[in-house]
């Protein structure tokens, strides 16, 4: 039995076209991570980007999780370490 409150045929929450949607991962960490995988495709092996923390537009936890998230999309072994001042990312042979 249909709940008789949801029968009346109207919408009761707003829509939106589908292309308008926000993408979850399509925000705010989307041109670093590029940049940064874009700078990694170009490195020689032996090599690792060193990138100053104060260029980050977020934490280095953040930035390291969404690298780690679209590298692993992309199939690409990475490693990272960092110190107080900068973030290191290489490729991996994994």
């Amino acid at each position: 039995m249909e709940d008789e409150r949801f029968v009346d045929g109207t919408i009761k929450f707003g829509s939106i076209q589908q292309v308008d949607v926000p993408k979850g991962r399509d925000g705010k960490h989307k041109q670093i991570i590029l940049q940064l995988l874009h700078d990694i495709a170009l490195l020689t092996p032996g090599t690792a980007l060193k990138v100053p923390l104060e260029q980050l537009p977020d934490t280095k936890e953040n930035i390291r999780s969404a690298l780690s998230r679209a590298a692993r999309q992309k199939k690409i072994n990475l490693a990272t370490s960092s110190d107080e001042d900068s973030l290191y990312v290489w490729k991996t042979d994994k």
